[in-house]
C-alpha cells in the first residue's frame, strides 16, 4: 500500500457549476468552497499531512474585474469566519504564490498564516496568484545572484514549496486534462487522476475512491 502524505488539487469547475445551476459563475464559487471544507476533514479522516489547493492562479488576472472582487471578498469572509476554527483543528495555513493583493486581505493572510504556523495535524497549502513557470524562474534568479551550484537540492530551497514533500497524487476536477502551470516541477512523479465532476459536485466518497486507487498503484519511480 502506498503511503500518502501530499495531495494536491487543482478546483476546477465552480464557474462552470455556478451558470449551470444558479445562471451565476460567483454561485458556483461561493458552493465550492463547501466542498472545500468537506475534502479538509476527510483529508484529516485519512491522516494526510499536506494539502495544497490551486485557488488562484496568475493567469486567473484576465478574468473579470467583477468575478475576481467576487473571489477575494470570498476568501476574506472565508478567512475572516474559519482561521479560528481551522487554527483549533492544529490546522497550518501556508500560500504560495505572489501576494500582492488589497491590504485588507495581505493582512489576513499574513495573520492566518502567523496564527496557525505551529499547527502541525494538516498543512494546507493555498496557491494564490501562483504559477509555476514564474516559481521555477526565480528559483534560478536566486540560485545565479547566490552563485550557487545549480541542481536539484539547491533548486528546492528556492521553490516556494521550500520543506514541503513533493505531492504524492494530484486530482483535478471539471473533466479537463492538463496541468495549468500548477506545481510543474513538484508533480514530476505524482500519480494523476482527472476527475469528470465539477469542483461543487465533487464529494468525500469520490475522493476515498481515488485515494484507494492511488494506494493499489505499483509505483516504479523510473524502476522495474
Amino acid at each position: 500500500m502506498n503511503p500518502l502524505n501530499h495531495v494536491a488539487i487543482i478546483m476546477d469547475g465552480n464557474g462552470r457549476w455556478g451558470v449551470r445551476n444558479k445562471n451565476s459563475r460567483n454561485a458556483g464559487h461561493k458552493a465550492g468552497l463547501n466542498t472545500v471544507e468537506k475534502i479538509i476533514k476527510e483529508t484529516i479522516k485519512n491522516k494526510i499531512k499536506f494539502l495544497t489547493l490551486y485557488a488562484f492562479s496568475t493567469e486567473n488576472w484576465k478574468r473579470p474585474k467583477k468575478e475576481i472582487k467576487f473571489l477575494f471578498n470570498l476568501l476574506e469572509s472565508f478567512l475572516e469566519d474559519k482561521i479560528d476554527d481551522l487554527n483549533k483543528q492544529k490546522i497550518k495555513l501556508k500560500i504560495i504564490g505572489k501576494k500582492n493583493f488589497s491590504l485588507k486581505l495581505n493582512n489576513l493572510l499574513k495573520i492566518s498564516e502567523k496564527k496557525t504556523s505551529k499547527n502541525k495535524r494538516l498543512q494546507i497549502n493555498l496557491a494564490l496568484n501562483y504559477g509555476s513557470k514564474s516559481e521555477i524562474i526565480n528559483a534560478f534568479k536566486q540560485l545565479e545572484q547566490n552563485k550557487e551550484t545549480i541542481n536539484e537540492k539547491n533548486l528546492n530551497k528556492y521553490l516556494q514549496t521550500k520543506n514541503i514533500p513533493d505531492p504524492d497524487l494530484l486530482i483535478r476536477t471539471g473533466n479537463t486534462k492538463r496541468l495549468s502551470n500548477f506545481l510543474l516541477w513538484q508533480l514530476a512523479y505524482s500519480e494523476i487522476f482527472f476527475e469528470k465532476k465539477l469542483w461543487p459536485d465533487f464529494n468525500e466518497k469520490d475522493y476515498n475512491k481515488i485515494i484507494r486507487k492511488y494506494r493499489s498503484i505499483k509505483r516504479n519511480f523510473g524502476s522495474i
